[in-house]
């Protein structure tokens, strides 16, 4: 790691751009003026980052609001014939500049508990994207940005400013990028698979939602992606996974995907969240480093 961090003093910033929420009333406004489809706003959804919000159609049916991209929409279709409990697009429309998406409100709710039964009924989710994207070569291949920034999250810059820490996790990740900065494959991969994207009802999963990162390459990024969650959501769980990550995930795969997830939380929470969220990353990231997390 080359970069002299000695002089860092933390910055608990406010310089760096941050996503803006979305704001549901507005997106309605300009969705009637461009397509003449008009939707009442009938509250947010619960969790998630950027947002979503619930909305009812003229007729009365409910469906969920929000901006993304339209590339996901046929994968969620792949996704819905595999067995995969992904929700329908019913509407896509460019409104200023953004992508709407109106979707399929699916049954079921977000998990009051994490345990060991959830996780692994996620991973049986996580093997049927297996293979999924063979017969599609066109789609979007999964970039982990351990070389340069990615747009708009796994940021450099907030790493290599923050402090020392964060300084030392970005050295880190780039010298594993030299080495490997795809996750490569014929999978289906969510990018976003963890248990706030999960709807529960009576023991059972009844929707994987929000797929707007989705693309083709490696679904052991997503085993990854659901780890670093597991750090905050359920770290009782941890030791458990990381036995499983060591007998699934190869060990140089591992460590570059161990990477990508160190820049994206990081990054995200320097941008939006409390130090204390900083520094849980930044530790769960030095598991990485050190080889802790493999032990």
């Amino acid at each position: 790691m080359n970069a002299s961090t000695d002089s860092f003093q933390p910055q608990r910033l406010t310089s760096w751009p941050r996503t803006p929420r979305l704001n549901p009333a507005e997106l309605v406004s300009r969705l009637a003026e461009v397509t003449g489809v008009r939707l009442e706003v009938e509250g947010r959804c619960p969790g998630g980052e950027v947002g979503a919000a619930y909305v009812r159609w003229p007729d009365g049916r409910r469906s969920v609001l929000t901006e993304g991209s339209p590339h996901a929409e046929p994968l969620t279709a792949i996704a819905r014939q595999a067995g995969l409990p992904a929700p329908r697009y019913e509407l896509v429309a460019e409104v200023g500049g953004a992508c709407v998406i109106v979707q399929e409100l699916r049954p079921g709710a977000a998990p009051t508990v994490v345990d060991r039964c959830l996780i692994e009924a996620m991973l049986a989710c996580s093997e049927l994207m297996r293979g999924l994207l063979h017969a599609a070569p066109q789609t979007r291949r999964i970039d982990l940005h351990l070389r340069a920034s990615g747009p708009g999250y796994c940021m450099h810059e907030p790493l290599a400013d923050y402090d020392r820490r964060s300084a030392r996790v970005l050295d880190w990740a780039r010298e594993v990028g030299a080495q490997r900065n795809a996750a490569d494959g014929t999978d289906l991969v969510h990018m976003d698979f963890h248990p706030g994207n999960i709807l529960v009802r009576d023991g059972r999963i009844t929707a994987v939602i929000d797929w707007d990162g989705a693309g083709r390459g490696d679904r052991l990024l997503d085993l990854v992606t659901l780890r670093f969650d597991l750090a905050r959501r359920a770290p009782d769980l941890t030791d458990w996974f990381d036995s499983l990550l060591r007998q699934t995930v190869p060990a140089d795969r591992l460590r570059a995907y161990w990477a990508h997830m160190s820049l994206r939380m990081i990054d995200w929470a320097i941008r939006h969240h409390t130090g204390a969220e900083v520094d849980l990353w930044i530790a769960t990231a030095e598991q990485g480093i050190t080889g802790t997390h493999a032990a």
